[in-house]
C-alpha cells in the first residue's frame, strides 16, 4: 500500500472522530496531536507541519458545519481539505503527440518509470516509443529493452553518444504519437550532466521535461527538484517508490512546496503499478475513504464498456449464474493485486479486507476460474445441476479434489443471494449511501 504507515496512523486518528459521541475542543487538540505526529513519522517538514495544525484547528473550532452536515462528517472534510491544500492538485500530460524527456539523479527509478510512463499512454490509446539516451550506465539499454519487450513499444538505443543516439531515434520514431526520450543520471548534479541534459533538450525540444525521484529520498526531494528545475525547468515531477516508504510523505510536501506538479506515482513493480497524482483521491485513500473514481476507471480499462453496463444490469436485476461471476473474476484479475484494488474501496472496508489473507484470496479466485473453465456451458448456465457424479468429473478436468468444486458452489450460491439482495431499490438506494461518504 502506498504510505501504509502514513495511513494507518492517520486512519487511527479519524477513527476517534467518527466514533466519538460528541465533538468539542479538546477531542479536536487530540485529533491535531496524532496528525502531527502521524505527518512527522512520514517526513514531513516541521513547519508544514504546524502551518497546517493551526488551519485545521481554526477551521474545525470556529466554523459551523453546512447543512445536512454533522460536526464529526464536517471535521473530517477540514481535514481532508487541508491535506489536500498541503500536498497541492497535480496535472495529467495531455493525451497528444510530444517529446517527452525524462531526467533525475542515479538510482532514482527513472528507465523503470519510462517504460511504466509508455503503458501508461499505451493503455490510453496512443503509440509510445522510447529511446535509450543514457549511453553512460552499460546496463541502461538493456533494461530498458527488456522494459519495452514486455509491453510490445519499440525502442532506439545502443550507440556511444547520447546527442546521436537521441538525434537518429528521433528520426526513426516520426509516426509514434509519443516519445520517451530517457537520460543519464548522476550521484549529484555535475556540471556535465547539466550540459548534456542542455544539448538533449536543444535536440529533442520536448513538450515535458520530467524529474523522476525516489520518494525515499525525504525532504531532500524539494532542493533537488528545485536545481533541475534552475538547469532546465522542469515541467513536472514523478515520485517513485511510494509503496511502504517511511520518507514519502516529506518527498510529497516539499516538491509541492516548490511549486513542480507531481504528475505520477510509482506504487510497485510491476510497469502497471503506476497511477496519476490527484491529492483529492490520494488524500481520500489515505484517510480510509476509499477512491471509487479510480475504482470505476481501473474496472473500465479491464473491461469493455459494453460488457460493464451488460453486468451492471444483469447483476441489478438478480440474474446471476456462473458466467456472470466467471466475468467479474476475471475483471477482477485484470485490475491487479487484490491488495491495490481494496485501498481505493470507501467505507473502512479496504482497511478490513487488507487484514485478511489477499495471497491466498487471489489464488483461489485463479483457481475458481479453472474449475469453471472444466464445465459445459449449460453447467455454468444451471449451476443446480451440478450433483456428485459432475462434481468428481469437473474436479478431475480441472486437476483439483471435488471438495473445492463443493466450495466454489458454496461460494457462488453465497454471491448469488447478495446480488439478488442489491436487486431491490431500498437495498440499491443504502448501497450508494454508503459509497457516498466513507468513514
Amino acid at each position: 500500500m502506498v504510505l501504509k504507515g502514513l495511513g494507518e496512523s492517520l486512519r487511527s486518528a479519524m477513527q476517534k472522530i467518527a466514533t466519538a459521541p460528541h465533538i468539542d475542543s479538546s477531542l479536536i487538540r487530540e485529533l491535531i496531536k496524532d496528525i502531527q505526529r502521524a505527518l512527522i513519522q512520514a517526513d514531513v517538514k516541521i513547519t508544514l507541519v504546524l502551518e497546517l495544525s493551526k488551519k485545521i484547528e481554526k477551521r474545525a473550532l470556529s466554523e459551523k458545519p453546512p447543512a445536512g452536515m454533522t460536526n464529526r462528517e464536517h471535521t473530517i472534510h477540514i481535514v481532508h481539505d487541508e491535506l489536500v491544500n498541503l500536498l497541492g492538485e497535480g496535472r495529467e500530460i495531455p493525451l497528444k503527440k510530444q517529446v517527452i524527456m525524462m531526467v533525475g539523479l542515479y538510482g532514482q527509478g527513472k528507465t523503470t518509470t519510462c517504460g511504466k510512463l509508455a503503458r501508461y499512454f499505451q493503455t490510453k490509446g496512443l503509440r509510445p516509443a522510447l529511446i535509450a539516451g543514457d549511453v553512460h550506465r552499460p546496463a541502461a539499454y538493456d533494461q530498458l529493452q527488456q522494459l519495452a519487450e514486455q509491453i510490445k513499444v519499440p525502442v532506439y538505443g545502443g550507440g556511444k553518444n547520447a546527442l546521436t543516439v537521441v538525434r537518429e531515434g528521433l528520426k526513426e520514431f516520426q509516426r509514434q504519437d509519443v516519445i520517451i526520450v530517457d537520460t543519464a543520471g548522476r550521484h549529484k548534479l555535475e556540471p556535465d550532466l547539466i550540459e548534456e541534459m542542455k544539448q538533449i533538450f536543444q535536440i529533442a525540444q520536448p513538450r515535458e521535461k520530467i524529474l523522476v525521484m525516489d520518494a525515499a529520498t525525504g525532504q531532500q526531494a524539494g532542493p533537488q527538484a528545485q536545481a533541475f528545475n534552475d538547469a532546465i525547468s522542469i515541467t513536472g515531477v514523478i515520485l517513485t517508490k511510494m509503496d511502504g516508504t517511511a520518507k514519502g510523505g516529506g518527498a510529497l510536501s516539499t516538491v509541492a512546496e516548490t511549486q513542480a506538479p507531481i504528475l505520477y506515482i510509482g506504487t510497485g513493480e510491476h510497469l502497471d503499478d503506476f497511477e496519476k497524482f490527484e491529492a483529492t483521491r490520494f488524500i481520500s485513500r489515505l484517510l480510509g475513504m476509499g477512491d471509487i473514481q479510480s475504482l470505476l476507471e481501473k474496472a473500465q480499462q479491464a473491461t469493455e464498456k459494453k460488457d460493464l453496463e451488460k453486468t451492471a444490469k444483469q447483476l441489478l436485476s438478480g440474474k446471476f449464474d456462473l458466467n456472470d461471476m466467471y466475468s467479474q473474476m476475471e475483471t477482477l484479475a485484470k485490475m491487479g493485486p487484490l491488495q491495490k484494488v481494496a485501498e481505493m474501496l470507501p467505507g473502512g472496508m479496504g482497511g478490513r479486507l487488507q487484514n485478511t489473507d489477499m495471497a491466498g484470496t487471489q489464488e483461489k479466485l485463479r483457481k475458481f476460474r479453472v474449475i469453471m473453465d472444466s464445465m459445459t456451458q449449460e453447467e455454468r448456465e444451471k449451476p443446480r445441476l451440478i450433483k456428485t457424479q459432475r462434481t468428481h468429473r469437473i474436479a478431475r478436468g480441472a486437476g483439483v479434489e471435488s471438495r473445492e468444486v463443493k466450495e466454489l458452489i458454496r461460494y457462488y450460491n453465497m454471491s448469488r443471494k447478495m446480488m439478488k439482495g442489491l436487486s431491490s431499490k431500498k437495498a440499491q438506494r443504502r448501497l450508494m449511501e454508503q459509497l457516498d461518504f466513507g468513514i
